[in-house]
């Protein structure tokens, strides 16, 4: 009795990194808020020191010429005495105290100058603390219209194209930027306006013919008594039918997973995947494709029907893109650095590293194969990556040694 082929085992798990690297003092980054109070506490300091500069080389030039007056003591000492000068006492003749009394005035003069500097240095630290608190207040100030400028275009980036900024003052170069952004959110919302319209439009125009001629299809295939021929043209007819249903359906789901998701809800990726499973295990039987894997909870918050067609769409192609014999897929889902991770690897046909980007592509496949393949209608990744950066994440695919692909989404908590 031959022995059962064991299966492959796991591929090794990417090493890539989902997370971002951050600045270790991010309260550190150089805003313009804070290089304009650099700049504007900068100057008032250089000014400063300056000043202070001048103003000590004066007042030493002034210390040291003095009246132009000099004092000596000629005659008897007549016990002249100083608690500043005490060594005046000491003296024993004139000259002596001459020159102790010049000693003791050079001295006077050095302190004199030594105190007004550092009254002067205490000043100038006091003025720079209150002039770099009043540039940062100023810059604040002068940047106000800049953040709501950049307060309206987050608002905007969550698909609130109906904010504007508004911006009122005078007419300068702010209110000119401001005025042009509303402009091009107008526009914007507009042509966003147009394409939800023909998106409803479509919706309606394209999906009601084809369930008509499935409707006619079914009833003509229905009948017992219809020659073979005809049954056979209905059936691929219907097919074909099937097909365009698949294909209106993906590109109404690709035009509207490329708006940001507004409205968010707790979803756990590994209930997601484990239904994406479940949909798929009788294809997955059927081909011999063995789905295994581990879904640990990883609770992310978005749409749920859009997040389960990613997941949906991954576990198909891993199971129609695979060997004949032997063949596996591998679902897995965790938290990694903060992130939830769903990844989908399988065994399969080689798939060239340069071939990569093409897969996302609408209505391309391995090897530039356009539509009409039976294993789809070419546009799954293409949503995939469509809803995964509506949900502020991303999809990195990796070719597998051996053959097949691991598929990573990342998506924030």
């Amino acid at each position: 009795m031959a022995a059962t082929p064991a299966l492959p085992t796991a591929p090794p798990k990417p090493t890539w990194d989902p997370r971002k690297p951050e600045p270790p003092f991010p309260w550190l980054r150089p805003t313009i808020r804070i290089r304009l109070t650099l700049l504007y506490g900068g100057m008032f300091l250089i000014a400063g020191i300056l000043l202070l500069s001048i103003i000590y080389l004066l007042a030493a030039q002034a210390l040291h010429e003095g009246s132009g007056q000099t004092f000596s003591v000629t005659g008897t000492n007549l016990g002249i005495s100083s608690p500043t000068c005490p060594k005046l006492n000491q003296a024993g003749n004139n000259d002596e105290f001459n020159s102790i009394l010049n000693s003791c005035e050079a001295v006077q003069r050095q302190h004199a100058l030594d105190d007004l500097l550092s009254r002067s240095l205490l000043a100038l630290l006091g003025l720079a603390v209150i002039a770099f608190a009043f540039g940062y207040a100023m810059a604040g100030r002068v940047l106000s219209p800049l953040g709501r400028i950049t307060r309206t275009a987050r608002a905007v980036a969550g698909s609130d194209l109906s904010r504007r900024i508004e911006l009122d003052g005078p007419d300068d170069e702010l209110k000119e930027l401001a005025d042009t952004f509303d402009d091009m959110l107008e526009r914007l919302q507009r042509a966003f306006t147009a394409q939800q319209r023909f998106v409803g439009n479509a919706s309606h125009e394209l999906r009601t013919p084809l369930a008509i001629n499935r409707t006619l299809l079914e009833v003509h295939l229905s009948d017992p008594n219809a020659p073979v021929e005809l049954q056979q043209l209905g059936k691929t007819l219907l097919a074909t039918n099937e097909r365009s249903e698949q294909l209106v359906e993906g590109l109404l789901l690709l035009a509207r997973s490329d708006n940001q998701i507004v409205e968010r809800k707790p979803v756990d990726l590994a209930e997601v995947a484990q239904q994406a499973v479940d949909q798929v295990h009788a294809e997955a039987q059927a081909k011999g494709v063995v789905i295994r894997g581990e879904q640990k909870p990883a609770v992310v918050q978005g749409n749920g029907v859009l997040l389960e067609r990613i997941a949906l769409n991954l576990v198909q192609n891993a199971v129609r893109y695979n060997v004949s014999e032997d063949g596996w897929v591998e679902v897995t889902t965790e938290v990694q650095h903060g992130q939830a991770v769903l990844v989908v690897s399988n065994t399969g046909p080689v798939v060239p590293a340069y071939e990569i980007d093409n897969l996302f592509e609408p209505f391309r496949r391995l090897r530039t194969e356009r539509t009409g393949s039976d294993k789809g209608v070419g546009l799954g990744l293409s949503i995939v990556r469509s809803v995964a950066r509506a949900h502020g994440g991303h999809i990195s695919a990796q070719p597998r040694e051996g053959g097949g692909l691991v598929m990573r989404v990342t998506l924030p908590i």
